[in-house]
C-alpha cells in the first residue's frame, strides 16, 4: 500500500510563498490523483487542491489564483505551491489518495507577521 509523506511547511509572512511536497512510497504512484486538504484548529478539514493522475487540477475557491498543485511522477511527488498567503491560510496540510484512507502526517503552516 501506498505511504505519504508531507513536508515544505513552516512560518511565512502574510503576501509570502510556500512549497508544500508530498512524497509517495511505491512504484505506481501515477496512477494515482492526489489531493491536498488543511485542517485549523477548531475547524473541519477543508479541500484544498487536487491533481488528477491524467493531469487536470481542481482547486477550492479560497485558494484559486493563489495555490498551484502539479505533480513530478518521475520522483512520485505532488507539489502544492503556495503564494500570496493570508492568515486564513494557516494550518495542517495534509496529502491524500483520492478515494482512499491513504493519507499523510500533515506539515504545519503557519502564517504571520
Amino acid at each position: 500500500q501506498v505511504q505519504l509523506v508531507e513536508s515544505g511547511g513552516g512560518p511565512v509572512q502574510p503576501g509570502g510563498s510556500l512549497r508544500l511536497s508530498c512524497v509517495g512510497s511505491g512504484n505506481n504512484f501515477h496512477i494515482y490523483s492526489v489531493e491536498w486538504w488543511r485542517q485549523a484548529p477548531g475547524k473541519q478539514r477543508e479541500f484544498v487542491a487536487r491533481v488528477h493522475n491524467y493531469g487536470k487540477e481542481v482547486y477550492a475557491d479560497p485558494v484559486k489564483g493563489r495555490f498551484t498543485v502539479s505533480r513530478d511522477n518521475a520522483r512520485s511527488t505532488v507539489f502544492l505551491e503556495m503564494t500570496k498567503v493570508v492568515p486564513e491560510d494557516t494550518a495542517v496540510y495534509y496529502c491524500n489518495i483520492l478515494g482512499s484512507s491513504v493519507r499523510g502526517q500533515g506539515t504545519q503552516v503557519t502564517v504571520s507577521s
